[in-house]
């Protein structure tokens, strides 16, 4: 199952979704764990006039994380844990060592 990540040193889960420039996709199978991808997202926190909802950014959020089950960041707002709810991501807010945390929460999953 592959997990996305919020990450600002690839070794905690420690970055707000919001302002995520990156996600590392890991895959979890059996307690096992390995990064696989890298994707590079706009920021979905930033000030565009053109845009004020920014739901265009989360979009291309949610289509740069297909294939996900989850995204886990350190936090996330409400409308941004509704939409990708909406797109078939399930969020999840949390902090700690990436790889304990997503081991665990595939237990859940």
């Amino acid at each position: 199952m592959l997990i996305a990540v919020a990450s600002k040193d690839g070794k905690e889960i420690n970055q707000h979704f919001g302002h995520a420039e990156r996600f590392l996709i890991y895959d979890v199978e059996d307690g096992d764990i390995r990064l696989v991808d890298e994707k590079k997202v706009d920021r979905y926190c930033s000030f565009d006039p053109e845009h004020p909802l920014r739901g265009h950014l989360l979009k291309s959020i949610a289509e740069a994380l297909q294939g996900c089950r989850a995204v886990v960041s350190a936090q996330m707002g409400e409308h941004p844990k509704g939409e990708l709810e909406q797109l078939g991501i399930e969020p999840f807010v949390a902090s700690g060592p990436i790889r304990t945390t997503v081991v665990e929460l595939a237990k859940i999953l």
